[in-house]
């Protein structure tokens, strides 16, 4: 079972935009990431997204590269201070290929619960637009498989 979570790409400041819609430089970079993940083939059950104007963006670019079998939608329980252990039950109960588009610090609160066992250790660092590949093996262990950050593709 693989996990992917996604930081949104970067958005514009609440006082500029009050939606938060993705900057220039937020689109330029999640469209580099996209570019780079279509020759992956990746395919997944679900895309998540929390919602929020900023997510649902990022997350309609990773839509177009990504096969999704069964649905791409909001989904609660994303938002930046939700309980991740919520989520983590459903992942586990889920047993499906799942892709998250979400924010900090749920997404570093997240990782961790899976990787180490506790929410806190920020295991992961997260960037806007980049991708973080988890991967479940042998009941229900965790590893960090690959992770993808804007800042290092051409």
């Amino acid at each position: 079972m693989k996990l992917y979570l996604i930081q949104h790409a970067k958005a514009a400041s609440k006082d500029i935009d009050p939606a938060r819609s993705l900057t220039e430089e937020g689109l330029r970079d999640i469209q580099k990431v996209a570019a780079f993940i279509k020759s992956l083939n990746l395919s997944v059950d679900y895309l998540w997204h929390s919602g929020k104007e900023r997510a649902r963006q990022t997350a309609g670019f990773l839509a177009e590269v990504v096969t999704i079998n069964e649905e791409h939608t909001a989904h609660d329980g994303l938002a930046p201070n939700d309980d991740v252990m919520a989520l983590k039950n459903e992942i586990m109960l889920a047993q499906k290929d799942i892709m998250i588009v979400g924010h900090l610090p749920f997404l570093t609160k997240l990782a961790s619960l899976l990787v180490t066992g506790h929410d806190s250790s920020e295991t992961v660092a997260f960037r806007n637009a980049g991708i973080v590949c988890l991967d479940c093996f042998d009941d229900n262990q965790w590893r960090l498989d690959w992770m993808i950050i804007p800042e290092i593709l051409v």
